[in-house]
């Protein structure tokens, strides 16, 4: 049989990973549960009704962190991870 007319099995049966999918999903899905937080309790954010709060009273209210930690988490952590499960296992031995 020639081998060209036989492809490679991972070249067949390629279809995307779950792994990457998941961690790619973990900053957004945060971000959206502290927006659904925020609008679930709204009572929790003084900015609806600011009563002599000071400005780090305003700024650190729990929502607000959770939506900082999911967008930080997209943007800073996700695409490395990413970047890491694509690596060839044996590249990631070399180093």
């Amino acid at each position: 049989m020639s081998s060209e007319l036989v492809t490679p099995l991972k070249e067949r049966t390629a279809r995307p990973q779950l792994r990457p999918v998941v961690i790619s999903a973990i900053g957004p899905l945060t971000a959206v549960a502290g927006v659904v937080w925020a609008v679930a309790q709204p009572y929790r954010l003084t900015l609806m009704h600011p009563r002599g709060e000071g400005f780090w009273d305003l700024l650190v209210e729990p929502p607000l962190l959770v939506v900082l930690v999911g967008v930080l988490f997209a943007l800073l952590v996700a695409p490395g991870l990413i970047e890491d499960l694509e690596r060839p296992k044996d590249d990631a031995a070399t180093r």
